[in-house]
């Protein structure tokens, strides 16, 4: 399978399906949100590590190019690291999504941008452009790490990345997660019982038996 076959089957999976098949993949911390609800992010990651400075973000901006996610350590969550102009530079070269681990800024023009973009929080002010920038390093975001090169799969359930071969290895059994889950959330819509999908009874007589037991669907 080609990258490019691997990235077009990812963009059709949610974060759940992919983590519930490969639970080794790693998440990203829970506090970068959406800026716009809805958008998904997927692609090949570029890392900048911003040190509380904005260089590093455009060195990021200039060294992405299309399809490809950049991600950015701001250093703290004190003041921003990017914003409208950034992003609209960041949508002018094709990328995927803006990853920000710390703030951004100008959201009321980020939400109009056809760029998903990902943060920790907001921020009016913004630091300043005097650092040596630092791209392409090896990131540890409240210790997960984040490589250039890692395949990034980002949705409103949150970030989650990997290695090529981590995502290539989870695809099938996450096609076939969200399948079942899509089919039983259509049954359950239209009458259907989860219980009676569910080994449930089976399950909670082996956990009260203290047998080895696990949960499944049909």
């Amino acid at each position: 399978m080609s990258s490019a076959d691997l990235i077009a089957r990812l963009r059709r999976l949610t974060s759940t399906s992919l983590i519930d098949a490969a639970p080794t993949l790693r998440v990203l911390p829970l506090a970068i949100r959406p800026i716009v609800p809805g958008r998904v992010a997927v692609g090949r990651v570029v890392t900048a590590r911003a040190n509380r400075d904005l260089m590093s973000v455009i060195e990021g901006l200039r060294s992405a190019g299309a399809g490809e996610v950049l991600v950015v350590d701001a250093g703290d969550h004190e003041r921003a690291v990017a914003g409208e102009l950034f992003a609209t530079e960041a949508l002018r070269r094709g990328l995927a999504a803006l990853v920000v681990h710390g703030r951004v800024r100008d959201t009321a023009t980020l939400a109009r941008l056809d760029l998903p973009v990902f943060a920790s929080g907001v921020a009016p002010n913004a630091y300043a452009a005097t650092a040596h920038p630092e791209v392409g390093a090896e990131l540890s975001l409240d210790g997960i790490v984040v490589r250039q090169g890692d395949l990034l799969v980002g949705d409103d359930d949150g970030l989650i990345v990997g290695s090529e071969e981590q995502f290539a290895g989870a695809i099938d059994a996450a096609e076939a997660i969200q399948s079942r889950e899509e089919g039983l959330q259509r049954a359950i819509a239209g009458g259907a019982s989860l219980l009676a999908a569910t080994n449930y009874d089976a399950h909670v007589a082996a956990v009260r038996a203290g047998s080895p037991s696990k949960l499944a669907f049909s």
